[in-house]
């Protein structure tokens, strides 16, 4: 069975219904938690596909150099070697941004504050060639819960989702690895969780915890309607069922 390597950053970000949805596309998973203990590999060898899931900690350096965390020079060097070998590849919040940083990207903290709940992202025109984002909507549903952003694509990457205080939301670098802002992932029970650890932060933002629950509950279907197929498709490509999968090679244009 092809099966995709999964790097879960933090025990409070799992695969949740992403996991459920690219399974039942017929994509295996095995999942490694390095938080916990796990080593991460030094190759591919033997997964069909990388994800890198979210987390609390930071892409970027502390003052002192150390990295957010202990594997991150692990995981970014993986993240190097699944866009050198054309592994199909997904990174999600923090995911995103180590693919971004792993590949000459900056992650800062955001100037513009953080990003939490349901919100809307719109496509850029070179999704409408891209394998996996030629069939989202112009204007999907997200799920947003970051205080980071990619305040500099990678020069080699191909922006392709952006909104006006985050402009980059989702990206392709080479024709197999992409990086998503935002979170397809959760449901209720997970938001409800972060909100009771980062209610400190919620309450200097001014943010009803139980409205943010409330909020994303509400907007779930419809991001599931979008997202479950973009799963399905990423499933497919790492199975070599995805038909349409070839991406026009062009050069991304300078600011984007």
């Amino acid at each position: 069975m092809s099966t995709a390597l999964v790097i879960e950053n933090d025990p409070t970000d799992d695969l949740r219904r992403l996991g459920e949805w690219i399974t039942e596309a017929g994509l295996g998973v095995t999942v490694l938690r390095p938080y916990a203990g796990d080593e991460l590999p030094e190759t591919l060898d033997g997964f069909s596909a990388l994800i890198v899931l979210g987390g609390d900690q930071s892409a970027y350096p502390d003052a002192t150099g150390a990295p957010g965390a202990p594997w991150f020079p692990a995981c970014e060097a993986l993240l190097r070697k699944a866009v050198r070998y054309r592994v199909p590849t997904l990174g999600v919040c923090l995911g995103g941004q180590l693919l971004a940083s792993a590949h000459g990207g900056l992650v800062e903290r955001s100037p513009s504050g953080s990003e939490i709940g349901p919100g809307l992202v719109g496509k850029r025109d070179a999704a409408d060639s891209d394998p996996l984002f030629k069939w989202v909507p112009l204007l999907p549903d997200v799920i947003q819960w970051h205080r980071d952003e990619i305040t500099e694509l990678p020069l080699n990457a191909t922006l392709l989702a952006a909104s006006s205080r985050f402009p980059h939301q989702a990206f392709r670098i080479g024709d197999r690895a992409w990086g998503l802002q935002f979170h397809i992932e959760c449901d209720a029970e997970m938001i409800a969780d972060w909100t009771r650890d980062g209610a400190a932060e919620l309450e200097e933002l001014g943010f009803d915890p139980e409205a943010v629950v409330l909020a994303v509950a509400e907007v779930l279907p419809d991001v599931e309607e979008v997202w479950q197929p973009f799963a399905a498709r990423f499933a497919a490509l790492a199975l070599g069922n995805l038909p349409d999968a070839e991406t026009p090679r062009t050069l991304p244009l300078l600011g984007q």
